[in-house]
């Protein structure tokens, strides 16, 4: 007796269907991807075309241009130096040469005695003999002795008017004997003298005693300085 064929099974139906749910599920997932992708690549190439509009419209309103041939650069000035204040310089050298004049007559300014000292007008002689007897101390002291007459003249200068800013009342000043002169005169002497009575910081002056250098020096007596 023959045998009857087996009918088909139907137990493999619910995998098909699942199988083809999962495919479509792929496909509307790789749609979604291209159609993001594409708005993508769309907004790109948008923002890509109005950035080459952009560039056209302001090459176009500049118009046309060349590159510079080199860098540009802004030249900076050194810093100048502290300025020198030369012509005050010049200006106290020359209010000094005018100030001392060589040819000042000092004959009638002179005390006659051993010392030929010194005294302005309205100063007694009490002044120059306390200032030989040293009743004021020596506070400072400048040494012409060797320099030609101009820088004589100009330290001389400088001297009495730094000593009087200073506050200084008694200096003195070595002005050398005069040995070494032509014909031993002691002509740096008696220009000193000039100088000094034409220098209106100086009251009186009279010659130094023996320790402090006898005839080749001046004990200078100072105005107090006015406050």
């Amino acid at each position: 007796m023959a045998s009857r064929p087996t009918p088909p099974s139907h137990s493999s139906a619910p995998k098909t269907l699942k199988n083809l749910a999962d495919l479509k599920q792929v496909q509307r997932a790789l749609a979604e991807t291209r159609e993001r992708e594409a708005a993508e690549a769309a907004a790109k190439a948008a923002a890509e075309r109005k950035r080459a509009a952009e560039k056209d419209l302001f090459a176009r309103a500049i118009g046309a241009t060349e590159p510079l041939r080199r860098k540009a650069s802004v030249p900076l000035a050194p810093e100048p130096p502290a300025p020198i204040p030369v012509q005050h310089q010049l200006d106290e050298q020359r209010v000094l040469r005018e100030s001392l004049s060589d040819e000042f007559d000092v004959t009638t300014l002179l005390d006659v005695d051993d010392a030929m000292s010194f005294r302005r007008p309205g100063i007694g002689t009490d002044v120059t003999a306390r200032l030989r007897k040293g009743d004021w101390s020596i506070q400072a002291q400048v040494d012409l002795h060797g320099l030609r007459s101009d820088e004589a003249r100009e330290a001389l200068g400088g001297f009495i008017r730094t000593s009087h800013k200073q506050g200084l009342r008694c200096v003195r000043v070595v002005h050398g004997k005069g040995l070494g002169s032509p014909g031993k005169q002691p002509v740096l002497k008696t220009k000193t003298q000039r100088w000094l009575i034409q220098k209106n910081e100086v009251i009186a002056f009279v010659q130094a005693k023996p320790a402090e250098g006898g005839a080749g020096a001046l004990v200078v007596l100072l105005a107090p300085v006015r406050r």
